[in-house]
């Protein structure tokens, strides 16, 4: 039975049900129990905004607290997943991937090339990204890009409830490395989620809106602001076909290239900078592969090249929101034909 819950709670609701159903899952990060012998360890504080609360206590000894040290407990993580354990490793913020990346690019999404296939690393690291908190320029970065570029590891990106809970379950069973991330704008957002265990499969894009003219493509966040955008561009006669990505290793290149071939128009929205980043990827792919099917040239909302601002006012200007895109798709949509 599906009930309303946050994002928060959904990811919550997938850990502990993962944790009573297979015995080799565990977790392990910064403040999840409050560290060895001290008062916070009896309400334990469940990692830096409390998504992990009320587990230390559900599951002795398989909530684990660290050092502020990235690389050594995700590479313990790295480890203990080498070695039939199956760890949720926590990095607190995605701008912390230089202290731990050897761990990841040159160890985790490597083993099972470097082994011909034989060794498994069923590791999932969930952290937090995106800007929108007043957290300044090192601790509101989107790095997906980043991870994406790295062959051997599956990138998630859930954009609601339901996609948090069902993908998170998804990654804690796959037998490869995965980065899950999350939000830090939506851990509040509520959604209708099944109590039940249940996945989602990676490398399935869903589409939320159905459309003629513009295609939107996008993940994260940014999905609901590209909803935002059509539903006022629906009410000035221009309908648009919103796809939430939901990872981008794997992509679902088949749906992206399904409906730009429909639309003939498409707009890629990334809160990322635009530098090598996933919308500059999915621009490179249609225009590769439907070329033939573009009827106006390819529009990228993106963040600018340069840090994520504190102030409030520069923070905002830095983000992509509705208005941005609403004016991207109306440069495109002049001259679409109308039925």
């Amino acid at each position: 039975m599906a009930r309303k819950i946050t994002y928060q709670q959904a990811i919550n609701e997938a850990l502990a049900q993962e944790m009573r159903r297979d015995p080799s899952v565990f977790i392990m990060g910064e403040d999840n129990a409050g560290g060895a012998g001290a008062p916070g360890e009896q309400d334990a504080w469940g990692g830096v905004l409390g998504v992990t609360k009320g587990l230390y206590h559900q599951f002795p000894g398989r909530v684990l607290d660290t050092p502020l040290s990235e690389i050594g407990y995700v590479g313990a993580a790295v480890g203990a997943a080498t070695r039939g354990m199956r760890p949720v490793c926590e990095l607190m913020f995605v701008d912390f991937i230089g202290c731990c990346l050897d761990q990841i690019l040159n160890q985790a999404a490597k083993f099972r090339y470097m082994f011909g296939g034989k060794a498994v690393t069923p590791l999932v690291i969930r952290t937090m990204v995106g800007a929108g908190l007043r957290a300044a320029a090192q601790h509101s970065q989107m790095l997906t890009s980043m991870w994406t570029h790295i062959p051997g590891l599956k990138v998630v990106c859930p954009s609601s409830p339901y996609d948090a809970k069902g993908m998170l379950i998804q990654a804690i069973r796959d037998n490869d490395p995965v980065i899950f991330c999350e939000h830090k704008l939506l851990y509040s957002m509520q959604g209708e989620v099944p109590e039940e265990s249940y996945t989602v499969p990676f490398g399935e894009a869903n589409f939320l809106r159905d459309g003629d003219d513009v295609t939107l493509v996008t993940y994260g966040r940014m999905v609901h602001l590209a909803m935002d955008a059509a539903a006022s561009l629906a009410r000035q006669g221009i309908s648009c076909e919103v796809l939430d990505l939901r990872t981008t290793s794997p992509l679902d290149e088949d749906s992206i290239l399904e409906s730009v071939e429909k639309t003939g128009r498409l707009v890629v929205i990334d809160e990322a900078n635009p530098r090598c980043s996933m919308a500059t990827d999915i621009a490179a792919l249609v225009a590769q592969k439907a070329f033939s099917s573009l009827q106006a040239p390819i529009e990228l909302v993106t963040a600018p090249h340069t840090p994520v601002p504190f102030t409030d006012t520069l923070e905002d200007l830095y983000i992509p929101n509705a208005v941005k895109i609403e004016a991207a798709v109306l440069k495109i949509a002049k001259g679409r034909k109308v039925a």
